[in-house]
């Protein structure tokens, strides 16, 4: 079955926090930085991290109001389609 957007979000953040394999199952679509323990620096290397695996680049101003997973999955998914579009 393909990885969701989801997943991948899900995924970067467990690998880029060092979570173990329990702390990553507790991450949802709900969650928030603040719930998961990440700091803005924390933040910026998920960034980074997200940009890595997706291939987009997020902008600065997006990146300052991500507050949580959904945010970022939201965002994501945005990116990529208007890859989409412009490639396609």
């Amino acid at each position: 079955m393909p990885e969701t957007t989801l997943d991948g979000v899900i995924r970067v953040i467990a690998a880029t926090q060092h979570y173990g394999a329990e702390k990553a199952a507790a991450i949802t679509a709900g969650s928030t930085f603040e719930e998961l323990g990440i700091d803005s620096l924390d933040g910026i290397n998920i960034i980074f991290a997200l940009e890595n695996e997706f291939d987009v680049s997020i902008p600065d101003e997006s990146a300052k109001s991500i507050r949580g997973v959904q945010d970022i999955v939201e965002g994501i998914e945005k990116l990529l389609a208007e890859k989409a579009e412009s490639t396609g």
